[in-house]
């Protein structure tokens, strides 16, 4: 598998995309899982279907661009909002970067990296034996590094932040049970992160949001970031209705290229569960 990756990084971005949404309609065609799945969540947003249709390409898209980004070079990138950034590092605390399943979030934590400095991004180990070298590993270059969920993992980012360095992380991901709480998302209760407040207020770092925009025609991206909204409330319930409330302030930014296949809404695992 590692082998096919790295063979398919050497294709353009455009040609990866293409067939990427493909396989994302193929996908969506096929499983009346994920096909119902996909229109409830855009639903439960308040969002009819011709304003999330281009999202079910852009998930495929998503599948399709990973090898180019673990194993090739990082497409072009522009920056909007990067005077944030400069802003944040400046009070020496490092920075909480936040980024849901919006657009590339895989290549917002590689640009970071390659223009303001280290980051350390938190991971979900994958399940499956023979997919866990090549996760564990593909992500790391240089000015990053990837961090388990798992609680060496969470001191890992800790350690960063104490240093004056970023974290990333993708909050709108269903965290292990015990590890979180039930918040709304779009009306809905969605078992929601508390990690991100709790290493924020531990160490005092700015919490920033950030989404990459997928440009057309295999462009590259557009990394867009957002000032945090509202204070950071130490009741966990209520920091996590305001995360919920900022996931869902970018998500509506461009509602066709998030995720609403992903089971937001699902049941949390059990912590260290296979």
């Amino acid at each position: 598998m590692k082998r096919l990756f790295q063979s398919l990084a050497a294709w353009p971005l455009p040609l990866l995309h293409a067939v990427g949404a493909v396989l994302g309609w193929l996908a969506f065609l096929a499983s009346p899982t994920y096909r119902r799945r996909f229109l409830a969540n855009a639903a439960q947003a308040g969002y009819a279907w011709r304003e999330v249709r281009s999202a079910v390409a852009e998930a495929g898209k998503l599948l399709g661009e990973v090898p180019r980004l673990w194993f090739g070079y990082t497409p072009p990138v522009r920056w909007e909002g990067e005077e944030r950034i400069l802003a944040a590092r400046a009070l020496g605390r490092g920075v909480v970067c936040l980024t849901p399943h919006l657009g590339c979030f895989e290549v917002t934590a590689q640009a970071f990296g390659a223009r303001f400095g280290h980051i350390t991004v938190l991971y979900r180990p994958a399940r499956k034996a023979w997919l866990r070298e090549l996760v564990d590993t593909a992500r790391n270059r240089p000015n990053l590094s990837a961090a388990p969920a798992t609680l060496p993992g969470v001191r890992q980012m800790l350690k960063a932040l104490r240093a004056g360095e970023a974290i990333g992380l993708l909050p709108d991901q269903v965290p292990p049970h015990g590890l979180g709480v039930w918040a709304p998302f779009f009306g809905s209760p969605a078992y929601t992160m508390t990690l991100a407040g709790r290493l924020a207020q531990q160490t005092g770092a700015p919490l920033l949001l950030f989404w990459g925009e997928r440009l057309p025609r295999g462009q590259g991206y557009c990394i867009h970031v957002r000032d945090w909204v509202g204070e950071q409330p130490v009741d966990p319930a209520a920091a996590a209705r305001q995360l919920n409330e900022n996931m869902e302030a970018l998500v509506r930014e461009c509602p066709g290229q998030y995720l609403w296949g992903y089971a937001r809404y699902k049941q949390p695992r059990e912590a260290g569960a296979a």
